[in-house]
């Protein structure tokens, strides 16, 4: 397992039942005991109780013809990962890349807004981040993910992280990862400085060419707006790798 050297950042001002028929049956939540239903059990246990799947179930209400909601919300969830769903803005995208109607991609990308601006009003709350190896205990969600996901921490002057938001999903490439992207959100919330975090679900941790040329074009983007990209991390199911040093200055 390869690990960066831990130094601090400098930050300037759903189930299914097997048979032998052709078609499986899938379980639907009408199949639930009535106490173990997500709705009941928010009622009588609170929303602590309940996993990130479920919760998002409540949210999507209903499934469709094809996939009932608990088996489209554990697929959304698994594909997708827990944080980076919570952390999506762009509902076209979201309904793209996790299969489900725009409608219900809105849904979830709504009450997942909500929920961070009020978090964002108690900076007390706020997750620090100082080296390549809190960026890792960050975001375990995306060690696993099977696509390459693409985030962008934004953090104020405490090292404390104001935004945290999905780029791009795919194969990383300057193509895509266009420096406007990256630092909307920068500028949007005053932050002082951004770092990248991107997985490779391969496990390989070495950076591609395609990783350094997206790096080096936005280290030149934010030198231009006065906004530090303080770290480039590689992660996945094998550890962390921050994009060298050398090559960020």
């Amino acid at each position: 397992m390869r690990h960066a050297i831990r130094s601090p950042y400098v930050v300037t001002p759903s189930a299914s039942l097997l048979s032998e028929v052709e078609h499986p049956y899938v379980l639907a939540i009408n199949d639930l005991p009535h106490d173990e239903r997500p709705r009941e059990r928010l009622l009588t246990q609170g929303p602590s109780a309940l996993s990130t799947t479920e919760l998002i179930a409540i949210v999507l209400s209903v499934g469709t013809r094809k996939e009932n909601v608990l088996s489209m919300a554990e697929r959304i969830t698994s594909e997708y990962g827990d944080r980076s769903i919570m952390q999506e803005t762009d509902a076209a995208r979201l309904a793209e890349q996790a299969g489900i109607p725009l409608g219900k991609s809105m849904q979830i990308v709504a009450s997942a807004e909500l929920g961070r601006r009020f978090f964002a009003k108690n900076d007390r709350q706020l997750p620090i981040v100082r080296t390549a190896s809190d960026v890792f205990e960050h975001v375990t969600d995306m060690r696993t993910l099977p696509k390459e996901h693409l985030r962008g921490l934004y953090l104020n002057s405490r090292y404390k992280v104001i935004r945290d938001e999905v780029l791009s999903i795919g194969t990383i490439d300057t193509n895509l990862v266009h420096p406007r992207e990256v630092f909307r959100p920068a500028l949007e919330y005053a932050a002082a400085a951004v770092i990248l975090v991107h997985n490779h679900p391969s496990g390989d941790l070495v950076p591609s060419s395609a990783d350094l040329a997206v790096t080096k074009q936005l280290i030149d983007a934010g030198r231009l707006l006065g906004i530090e990209l303080v770290d480039h991390v590689i992660v996945s199911k094998e550890g962390y790798a921050s994009i060298p040093a050398s090559y960020r200055t």
